[in-house]
């Protein structure tokens, strides 16, 4: 995620309460044996006890989406409401034997659920004062572990604009021609059933049906040609690659969806920009777009080849205050400005490849996205990456800057500038430490390690262990893990 709106540095009481004991099914095992269990009702993750779901790993998920837009966008921006209708069918293999498991949804009613082709019981449970959006499905029968099943959930209801624990706009939020859907760090709930959590990745495939003459654009490629009759259009996309739920979207408005162009190494990048961004917003947007081929040559040649089978954009004329690097295709909201579009394009790589086993550990996204970002400025002729450190290292000392715990910020910390500059900073200092050589082996290592899963602030201590046989928990822990300014 690109930072310009989302600066915190101290945690509310809210937020300590919910670090302060994890889940009970957090801290034991589950039951074993041969008799069946339930799933749990949450991921494990501290900052966010409630969002994901244990006993099963998703595997596909196919949403069949159909989506009206506000009947009068005249209205207030924040009253907007549209109205969604959804099939999602999803293909999960259970881990254990389960007599019920969990799905997490928010805001929409389920119509049914069935289970291996079978009607299934279930329950809703919205509480927002726990942020607790559960729904549980009670099966005919129990599901054994390791056998592949279909679920498939028939929900609707009302779209509004949701917010995160912050009170930041995220997830499907209603706009006047449709929605701009960005769901970190667990919003994918609001506009699907999901096990909302990093560490189960899927693929993906979208039916999405919308007004005629609104574009429906989500990740990875088109699927077929959209079809319109009746007064609407459906569109098909697929995004054959694994993802975390927190980077899918299925973005609808007045979009110019542009012919697929080409990297250098033959990435397709597929473009979806707003008919009715502002003229100075349109060139911007313009010119820093045209950047991305170039941007992608330069990342494999540091990195490796770029690890999805499409890239490109929405941006989008309505704004909630900040792009998001979503799969292939990162939204952007009211212009993509080229610092900006360097930072998603980086995310590629770097948090959407390899994404963060746990919340704690989002430096691990934006650290490195916002030092790529470094780079590319210095390759494209401006400030050099060390003039960009020097320039965070002279943050005074007293600054509340150097008080955020980068590698635990906290729930409501998640996007504080430090995570971004200071995390860059750290790998800047590593790089000054190692070299050139350690550090850009380090970084492909931990890409290849990693690659389509998740991992662990730890984890990166370990791969540059590894390449450079140096100790190095003490320079981590200083850089990351101290609430204080680190010696330059």
């Amino acid at each position: 995620m690109a930072q310009p709106t989302r600066l915190t540095v101290a945690s509310t009481a809210a937020a300590v309460a919910l670090t302060l004991a994890p889940a009970p099914w957090a801290t034991s095992a589950p039951p074993g044996g041969g008799r069946p269990v339930a799933g749990a009702p949450g991921g494990g993750d501290p900052y966010f006890p409630y969002s994901g779901n244990g006993g099963y790993d998703v595997r596909h998920y196919h949403l069949d989406l159909d989506y009206r837009p506000p009947a009068d966008p005249s209205v207030p921006q924040g009253q907007l409401s549209g109205h969604l209708e959804g099939k999602a069918t999803i293909r999960l293999v259970p881990t254990r034997k389960l007599s019920s498991f969990n799905l997490d949804l928010r805001g929409l009613d389920v119509r049914w659920v069935r289970v291996g082709g079978k009607p299934a019981r279930f329950t809703q449970e919205q509480d927002d004062a726990q942020r607790r959006w559960e729904l549980t499905v009670r099966p005919r029968g129990v599901l054994h572990k390791g056998k592949p099943v279909h679920v498939v959930v028939m929900y609707g209801g009302a779209t509004t604009r949701p917010t995160d624990i912050e009170g930041v706009l995220y997830g499907w939020v209603t706009t006047a021609d449709g929605a701009i859907v960005v769901n970190e760090p667990e919003a994918a709930m609001t506009w699907y059933p999901v096990n909302d959590r990093p560490t189960d990745k899927a693929t993906y495939s979208f039916e999405i049906t919308v007004p005629a003459g609104l574009t429906a654009v989500a990740n990875g490629l088109p699927a077929r040609k959209p079809v319109t009759r009746g007064g609407t259009t459906t569109w098909w996309w697929k995004a054959p690659d694994p993802q975390a739920s927190y980077l899918s979207t299925a973005s609808i408005g007045n979009f110019d969806l542009r012919p697929t162009y080409r990297s250098a190494s033959g990435v397709p990048i597929i473009d979806a920009v707003d008919a009715d961004l502002p003229p100075a917003a349109l060139a911007t947007t313009d010119a820093s777009l045209a950047e991305q081929p170039r941007m992608i040559d330069y990342f494999e040649s540091l990195f490796g080849r770029y690890p999805f089978v499409a890239a490109g954009a929405i941006v989008d004329d309505d704004s909630v205050g900040y792009a998001l690097e979503t799969q292939t295709r990162p939204v952007y909201s009211g212009v993509a400005n080229e610092g900006t579009v360097a930072h998603e394009v980086g995310h590629q790589w770097f948090g959407n490849s390899v994404s963060p086993r746990r919340w704690r550990d989002i430096w691990l996204n934006e650290g490195w996205a916002t030092y790529l970002t470094w780079l590319w400025t210095e390759h494209d002729g401006g400030d050099t990456a060390q003039e960009q450190f020097e320039d965070v290292m002279a943050i005074p000392a007293d600054s509340s800057f150097w008080s955020v715990v980068v590698a635990d910020p906290g729930p409501t910390g998640l996007f504080a500038g430090a995570v971004y500059d200071r995390g860059a900073a750290t790998l800047h200092a590593l790089r000054l430490r190692l070299g050139d050589d350690d550090f850009f082996a380090g970084a492909r290592l931990w890409l290849r390690r990693h690659a389509d899963g998740t991992a662990t602030t730890e984890q990166l201590v370990d791969v540059y262990e590894d390449v450079s046989g140096e100790e190095l928990d003490d320079f981590f822990g200083t850089w990351v893990r101290e609430p204080t300014k680190p010696a330059a």
